[in-house]
């Protein structure tokens, strides 16, 4: 049996490219409305960020993804994905894989 490709997406705080099992999409849809979406499947515009504490606290004090999304997003939106990345970090140092 042949490698499988790895699908890799790049990181909007950093630039580089990852695994995408390494990231976690934040989607906007039409309404502007932003949101974490864990299964990468949501209806809108995605962008990428690395599963790392310090991504997500530079994407807040950067404001990243006001930028990136071209429109203003609420605070507590970063404060909500500091809080996925850091629970994220946790299972995957318990667990393994993430899984």
């Amino acid at each position: 049996m042949g490698k499988r490709k790895i699908p890799m997406r790049k990181d909007i705080v950093s630039g580089e490219m990852f695994p995408k099992k390494e990231l976690v999409r934040i989607v906007k849809n039409k309404e502007n409305e932003v949101s974490i979406d864990p299964t990468g499947k949501k209806q809108g515009r995605g962008a990428y960020i690395r599963l790392d504490v310090d991504a997500a606290s530079t994407a807040r004090d950067q404001k990243t993804f006001d930028s990136a999304f071209g429109i203003k997003i609420e605070p507590s939106f970063y404060d909500e994905l500091y809080a996925y990345v850091d629970h994220q970090v946790a299972r995957m140092e318990l667990f393994g894989n993430g899984k």
